[in-house]
């Protein structure tokens, strides 16, 4: 009987994999309640509630949360120069805690035992939603379909999935399969898995689906100026053609749209998953690359040097391993949101950009605030004193020796 276990709330994105998930736990006896989260992902999400309602689900969730994830997730990310070894802007890590979030909150007013995801048992994903899913609700049941023996053991490849499709008679696009996997957001898009697992296979020209190749790029540059308020993108101006946009999400929406034409935010690395598995990954992050390079640039004229270095230690580092691994709803992680504030508090002013080919070029920069106070052009010149007298420099010099000198380098 339909139901008779409980009720499932499925995280549902409309693919091969979420639709046979669904169709299973029905035909396992679950009455299933698909949710979709429109994170900025270019979906038809008309056609995937339909198509769960198809499937059977006995409800379908759209849920737009394209505003609290550039305000609680992406905005804070710039504001704390969020990044992954060195090179990954987080874009996959930074969605999953608002959906994760809105998920919990339809499954308990719609009085749900279980949460279900499509995540497979070696990626990071599904750590992420399910510590997020125990951290909102610890009483929560998990269903997580590709770790249970009598799920991956029925659909060991794509052909059997099709071959469930078809008796559920649930619809498929017949089109070409591509050799690798993604997931997109608003921020970025990802690609792994097939012929990208050998990490010295190029990526073929058309995988690329956010940016223009850089070779193609316009050959004239775009510039722009990227106003920030304590290190939060509030106003960006293009002076090809005099577009001025303000409100968050439209924001970050025209800097994607302005890096891609650009050729901007490409990166094909290979990055260590918390799980203990290498991972070759290929990575589009248009607008964020560029609010990234003008945030640090401007963090540079107005972050006292000293407090920028521990914030990079302290605060940057374990931030985005929070991230990255999952713990966003960690005390660790509320702990470190609460106090990127404090580091941006005098990160206010202006900064020019030109876009061109690929680059994200530095042309300026103006401090507004008390962040002006940190740079003096007078005490920096060359060519006057501005109030500096270079004899305090002997002092300072001999001092920071006394320690030199009764060391003996390895090399004399």
């Amino acid at each position: 009987m339909a139901g008779e276990k409980g009720k499932v709330l499925l995280a549902y994105s409309g693919g091969l994999d979420t639709s046979c998930i669904l169709a299973w736990l029905i035909e396992e006896g679950y009455e299933v309640m698909a949710y979709v989260a429109d994170v900025g992902q270019e979906e038809d999400f008309e056609a995937i509630r339909a198509k769960a309602l198809q499937v059977g689900a006995s409800k379908v969730f759209v849920e737009n949360l394209k505003e609290e994830f550039v305000k609680e997730l992406i905005f804070p990310a710039i504001q704390a120069n969020a990044i992954y070894e060195s090179v990954y802007l987080l874009g996959t890590s930074l969605a999953r805690p608002v959906i994760a979030r809105r998920q919990m909150e339809i499954a308990a007013k719609e009085g749900c035992q279980f949460v279900s995801h499509g995540c497979t048992g070696k990626g990071n994903d599904q750590v992420r939603f399910e510590l997020a899913y125990y951290a909102l609700n610890p009483e929560i049941e998990v269903i997580a379909p590709w770790r249970l023996p009598v799920f991956f053991n029925r659909f060991a490849g794509r052909k059997d999935l099709l071959a469930f499709a078809a008796e559920k008679g649930i619809p498929v696009v017949q089109t070409a399969a591509k050799p690798w996997s993604t997931d997109e957001n608003l921020f970025h898009i990802s690609y792994e898995a097939g012929i990208l697992e050998d990490p010295n296979v190029t990526p073929p020209k058309d995988m690329w689906k956010l940016t223009v190749d850089p070779e193609d790029a316009p050959n004239t540059p775009e510039r722009i100026t990227i106003t920030f308020e304590k290190g939060i993108p509030v106003k960006v101006v293009n002076h090809n053609d005099g577009t001025e946009v303000t409100e968050p999400v439209e924001l970050f929406t025209y800097l994607n749209t302005v890096a891609r034409r650009n050729g901007i935010g490409r990166i094909d690395i290979v990055e260590s998953r918390f799980i203990g598995v290498k991972s070759r990954g290929c990575y589009e992050t248009p607008g964020g690359t560029i609010l990234r390079t003008a945030h640090k640039d401007l963090e540079g004229l107005t972050l006292d040097g000293a407090l920028r270095a521990q914030r990079d230690q302290t605060i940057t580092v374990p931030y985005s391993r929070c991230l990255y691994n999952g713990l966003y709803f960690s005390p660790e992680c509320e702990f470190l949101t609460n106090s990127i504030a404090f580091t941006q508090r005098n990160v206010t002013g202006d900064v020019k950009l030109k876009l061109y080919k690929g680059n994200t070029v530095i042309e300026g920069r103006v401090a507004r605030g008390d962040g002006s106070k940190l740079y003096n052009m007078q005490e920096s010149s060359m060519d006057e004193q501005g109030g500096y007298n270079p004899q305090d420099a002997d002092g300072f010099i001999k001092i920071h020796s006394i320690r030199l000198k009764k060391w003996t380098p390895a090399n004399n």
